[in-house]
């Protein structure tokens, strides 16, 4: 039988799927529970309540995680995200599934109008899309599910599949998207960068004239508590930002808000490496891939590097640097290309006053404890989020700071399972906020439970899913 045949198929007895051995009480299988009940069929949403679609950078991470319950399901996430992806090359920030209801969840289908006002720049016809973009984690995620199991991801052809859509994302991202000149990817809306309400978008949201509150419904409220959600005021300049762009028929160029970010640009340099790595597993050499990445490093450094605060800054193409310190500007330290003395201010900047890890903070905040705006509950105003530590993490043992590495793992697997896999938490207290069952912390959290320190990518969860589906025929508890 071959591999696609064994995971798919209903044996009559698994291994333990973990080690240590798997049980209902275990963080391993509370993790799995929440992918388990996240899953639609063909891909994970973030959150039941709040999130009931696909999200692009989600569903990068969530793979990630899934990897080690099932490979198959992991290509088949990615798969399903890049089966939207529109002609010019991007992938949509969301993908919506059609059998929810057009309340559930702003702006809407009926919203983006994808299918129309993407026409000119190629949205697919059969699938209703936003039309806006994520980070670009996609070619990482890619490469990691691959590693999984490489026998079935040949198999199935799966990186022979993906390459040329994510080969098209990143020249879309790096031919569409330099509007600046100097190299790098802008933003074009809040929403885009994944940070959606951190303070660096007050300056240059400023400039926008909010959409009237009368003309659209928040469903967010619905789901959060509004003392930790974007203001009203910012929702409607949220609102009229992605109004216009759809107007211009989701054309780049030519908005209010254009941004630089240190964080979107590292997540596109990494997944330009992982890039490399696909085309050398597909049997080219990956060299001028690498040479990108390079390249892209040292336009990162020339534009965004800010030695005074010993971090990374965005630049708003119409007023300059911005100066808040956002968690954005320490994602960098995933690079293995940054220069010495700039991971030695990094390292510095993450552990000192303004951030706090090991002293203040067991979790890195989205945002500057000393700002103005440092709000611990608010949405991306300062609250800890698990992907971004997962990635500062990585970041600090790629760079040879182990023990500290370790201590924000440990950190990360406490407080996500403590918190009950919540969206974010509050970076003193981890005290959980938003949604609970949130998809990338629980995929996060196994993915640090099954890759320990120097061990590369464990088998030891494989099949997960699989031994559920035989638990619940049974009509036993599901793990």
């Amino acid at each position: 039988m071959d591999r696609t045949a064994q995971l798919t198929s209903r044996a009559t007895k698994h291994p333990a799927a973990y080690d240590p051995p798997l049980t209902r009480d275990s963080p391993h299988a509370r993790a799995a529970r929440v992918l388990e009940d996240n899953w639609t069929g063909s891909s994970t949403v973030p959150s039941r309540s709040l999130y009931p679609h696909q999200w692009s950078w989600d569903s990068a991470f969530i793979a990630i995680g899934l990897r080690h319950l099932s490979p198959l399901r992991a290509q088949t996430e990615l798969e399903t995200l890049l089966a939207a992806q529109w002609g010019d090359g991007r992938i949509p920030h969301i993908v919506f599934n059609p059998s929810v209801p057009l309340d559930a969840y702003f702006p809407s289908p009926d919203f983006w109008r994808s299918s129309t006002a993407g026409r000119a720049a190629g949205a697919p016809r059969t699938v209703q899309t936003s039309g806006i973009v994520q980070p670009p984690v996609h070619a990482l995620a890619a490469w990691l599910v691959h590693c999984a199991d490489p026998g079935l991801s040949r198999a199935r052809g799966f990186l022979s599949r993906l390459y040329p859509r994510l080969a098209a994302w990143h020249r879309y991202l790096l031919h569409r998207r330099d509007l600046g000149g100097g190299g790098l990817a802008s933003v074009v809306h809040p929403w885009e960068q994944g940070m959606d309400n951190s303070p660096c978008w007050d300056a240059p949201l400023g400039r926008i004239v909010p959409a009237p509150a009368r003309s659209f419904r928040r469903a967010d409220l619905d789901h959060g508590a509004p003392e930790d959600r974007p203001t009203d005021l910012d929702y409607g300049r949220y609102v009229r930002l992605a109004t216009d762009y759809r107007d211009r028929g989701y054309a780049d160029g030519g908005g209010e808000f254009a941004v630089e970010d240190p964080a979107f640009n590292a997540l596109l340099i990494a997944s330009e490496h992982a890039l490399a790595r696909i085309a050398r597993e597909l049997g080219a050499t990956g060299t001028a891939r690498h040479a990108r990445a390079e390249r892209l490093t040292a336009a990162l450094v020339r534009r965004l590097w800010d030695p005074a605060s010993g971090m990374f800054l965005c630049r708003d193409l119409r007023g300059g640097v911005i100066p808040e310190r956002s968690v954005s500007g320490l994602v960098p330290l995933v690079l293995p290309g940054l220069p010495r003395d700039i991971v030695t201010a990094l390292t510095r900047t993450l552990r000192g006053p303004h951030f706090g890890l090991g002293n203040s903070t067991r979790l890195v905040p989205s945002y500057d404890l000393l700002g103005e705006a440092f709000d611990p509950h608010r949405y991306w105003r300062g609250p800890a989020w698990f992907n971004i530590n997962w990635l500062l993490e990585s970041g600090l043992r790629t760079h040879g700071e182990p023990e500290a590495a370790d201590a924000l793992r440990e950190a990360l697997l406490d407080i996500a399972d403590a918190s009950g896999f919540a969206e974010y938490v509050d970076p003193h207290t981890g005290e959980p906020c938003g949604a609970l069952g949130f998809g990338w912390t629980a995929a996060l959290a196994l993915d640090l439970l099954h890759t320990r320190p120097g061990d590369g990518v464990s088998p030891t969860g494989i099949d997960t899913f699989d031994e559920m589906s035989d638990e619940n025929a049974r009509g036993g508890d599901r793990v």
